[in-house]
């Protein structure tokens, strides 16, 4: 079994290398096919050139870090860990840069309830 393991890893690097270029070819492909035609004086492009687009618009537009974010709200479970006297300075300081209050999570009931006591 762990034979085969070492196998199959000898090809992930090959595995990666296809992958690159077959999206460089894909890259060209839809520049020199599909987007040159319909813009007047846009040059096609080489492969090495795709390839750059690629990579530009993977810096541009995604992250290398491979996390994804969806529904991820840091900022709300900060805002369960602080305590009451953190939020009030949190309010005031919202208040002077923003000019208007922040609304909290899941929270705001529990701070009126606690400010009509």
């Amino acid at each position: 079994m762990r034979n085969r393991n070492k196998k199959w890893m000898a090809f992930i690097p090959l595995l990666i290398v296809a992958g690159v270029a077959l999206f460089g070819w894909l890259v060209m492909y839809l520049w020199n096919v599909a987007l040159v035609p319909a813009v007047n004086g846009v040059n096609t492009i080489g492969f090495w050139q795709a390839l750059g687009i690629l990579l530009l618009s993977k810096i541009l537009f995604s992250s290398f870090s491979g996390k994804k974010h969806k529904g991820d709200h840091a900022w709300k479970k900060k805002w369960d860990t602080m305590s009451d006297e953190e939020r009030r300075r949190f309010r005031q300081e919202w208040w002077k840069r923003c000019g208007k209050m922040p609304e909290p999570p899941a929270t705001q009931q529990q701070d009126k309830d606690e400010a009509s006591l």
